[in-house]
Formats: structure tokens, C-alpha cells, sequence
């Protein structure tokens, strides 16, 4: 189903300038959609015209099945969660005040809060009695952006809008912030619209994404493996760029298929570095990068099921593309 749709939607400014050129696009529940494209592409405006912080010039966007410009911007915003790269935190409320703002301000009763506050804490990794009563300026950034995140999903909202939300986070918390939510999108199911410039993070988080060029077109909606190896326009690929191959990495898991079998050799001088059957193809190639080796040892469980070489990487890489192929086939 439908959780937001974008019908024939433009944005044009008083001096002329057009941020948004009829845009159609419908965002399905419960996924994640990335919009990435160069700066000046519309994306952000794209963002906020869902929440009204920019009105369309033209068109219909319908939340629910409601246009969204027949409603009240204050109460729809409360509807809507929003998180921001700068996360916007109210410096002299605590993290457990901040969190319950849009609760409050929709009247929910101190039980109903506090509870609410503390799951998402929860969920979030910032545990409760350590985090509740601290202010932003006693947090990291990593940890103010998890904040951010849990104001925004704090009454349920049916649809989370999130521009450039880990751009102001050193390029570690980063890493570690995408694999959280990750987890916690894939645990609650919220309907998300990401902008993001970063093309990797788009890869790593996205269910599809929706590739903007200048003056707001829409040059590809499709799934990460789609945009990377079957780019739709001379843009998309300028934006994928070359290695294409390397942002794969971030969408499968090493299987025992991939392996090359028996004796580990000559060429594993050592079992030091090691992977296991179901990690991220991105770890796996990690370690055999680290291991300075030609090869390295492979475990499922404790024991050594084969090893893996460039070879397997590039067996994986066929593999998610071969895939993906089947799935398109079978749903013809």
C-alpha cells in the first residue's frame, strides 16, 4: 500500500527558479526511500513539502489517502515525524523532556510519557537511568542524533522524514549510527523518507532509491541493486560513479556458496584473521584486506567450513546480482 504519494507536484519560487518539476512518486508503507542526487536537486524541498515547511506550487500530496494541503500544518507536523542533520535539540530541556515534546503537546497524560519516552530510549541503545535526565550538552553527537531519532518516532508517526540525519557525525559514529537504525527500522517498520547526498549511505539503508538530477526530475526509482548496476540515465551513473562494484559490498552476506573449499594452503600462513559465514560481504572483505594474505579462513560456528579469496568476493558480488534478476523474473 501507499503510505505517501507525490502527484504531478512542482515548485517553482517567485524569481523563476523551479526546485521541483512534476514530480510523481509514491512511497509504500513501511519502507525506507532514499532520495540522493547532486545539491540543487530538490530533494530536501521535496522533504518538507511532505510536512509543509515548503508549500507546492502545484500538484497533490496525499498522506494516507488525505492531501496534505487541506490540513492544518501544526497538526500535521505533529503527525509527521522529523528529524534534521543539526538534530535541533532544546538545549536546556532534558534528553526524557525532549523526547516527550510532541506527546505533550498532543496531551498524552505523565504514565503515558514517561513510558513512551522510555522505550524509545530503549530502543535507541541510551539507557534510561543513565540518559533521562541529562541535558545536549552532556552528550555526544552520535548520541544527540539517537535523541533526535526518538523525538521524531516518540507519538508513532506514520511517516518519519529525515534530511541528511548523520551528516554532522565523525564518518565512525556514522557507520555505527546506519547500522543502529537499520536495525530499529527493520524492528518497528515506520514509513521513512531519507535525503541523503551520500550514495553509500543510501545503499546500506534504502529498501529503493529515488535519484533526483537538477530542477527536482526523477531520474530512477529503484531498488540499490538496480541503481548500481543498471544505471537509467548518464546522471544516475555520474552520481553511482565507478565503483559500483564496491557499494554492493553493503547489501549481501557471505554464504557458504562463495567459498573455495578444503585445505586452507600455503597461503594462510596464519588463522589470525577470520570471518564467519553470514557477515556483511563489507566485513568480509575487510578482513581479507587486513589479513594481508591471499586468503582467509571462514568459520560457521567453530568450525572452518572453507576459505575465501578475491575469487569468492567476486562469486558474492555475481551472486547478489543474480539474484536480484530472479526476483525481478519471478515477478513478472
Amino acid at each position: 500500500m501507499t503510505a505517501i504519494a507525490f502527484e504531478h507536484v512542482r515548485k517553482e519560487y517567485p524569481d523563476g527558479t523551479v526546485a521541483v518539476a512534476d514530480l510523481s512518486l509514491e512511497v509504500r508503507e513501511h519502507e525506507l526511500l532514499a532520495l540522493v542526487g547532486p545539491s540543487g536537486c530538490g530533494k530536501s524541498t521535496t522533504l518538507r513539502m511532505a510536512n509543509r515547511l515548503v508549500e507546492p506550487t502545484s500538484g497533490r500530496i496525499l498522506l494516507g489517502g488525505e492531501d496534505v494541503t487541506d490540513a492544518d500544518p501544526v497538526e500535521l507536523r505533529r503527525r509527521i515525524g522529523y528529524v534534521i542533520q543539526n538534530v535541533g535539540l532544546f538545549p536546556h530541556r532534558t534528553v526524557e523532556q525532549n523526547v516527550a515534546t510532541v506527546p505533550r503537546l498532543l496531551g498524552w497524560d505523565r504514565t503515558r510519557t514517561r513510558t513512551r519516552v522510555g522505550e524509545l530510549l530503549e530502543l535507541m541503545g541510551l539507557e534510561p537511568g543513565r540518559y533521562a535526565k541529562r541535558y545536549p550538552h552532556e552528550l555526544s553527537g552520535g548520541e544527540r542524533q539517537r535523541v533526535g531519532v526518538a523525538r521524531g518516532l516518540a507519538t508513532d508517526p506514520p511517516v518519519l522524514l529525515m534530511d541528511e540525519p548523520f551528516g554532522a557525525v565523525d564518518p565512525v559514529g556514522r557507520r555505527r549510527l546506519q547500522a543502529e537504525f537499520r536495525r530499529i527500522h527493520a524492528e518497528i517498520g515506520t514509513t521513512v523518507m531519507l535525503v541523503t547526498h551520500d550514495v553509500d549511505e543510501a545503499v546500506q539503508l534504502a529498501d529503493r532509491i529515488a535519484v533526483f538530477s537538477r530542477g527536482g526530475h526523477l531520474e530512477q526509482l529503484d531498488d540499490p541493486v538496480r541503481v548500481l548496476t543498471a544505471p537509467a540515465s548518464a546522471a544516475v551513473a555520474d552520481l553511482v560513479g565507478r565503483d559500483a562494484a564496491s557499494k554492493l559490498l553493503g547489501l549481501g552476506t557471505l554464504q557458504s556458496s562463495d567459498l573455495r573449499q578444503g585445505s586452507l594452503g600455503e597461503d594462510l600462513p596464519t588463522a589470525e584473521a577470520t570471518v564467519r559465514v553470514g557477515a556483511p560481504l563489507s566485513e568480509a572483505f575487510s578482513a581479507l584486506a587486513d589479513a594481508r594474505a591471499a586468503a582467509v579462513p571462514v568459520l560457521d560456528g567453530d568450525r572452518t567450513v572453507g576459505v575465501l579469496d578475491a575469487d569468492g568476493v567476486l562469486r558474492a558480488l555475481r551472486r547478489i546480482v543474480d539474484e536480484r534478476a530472479s526476483e525481478e523474473s519471478a515477478a513478472v
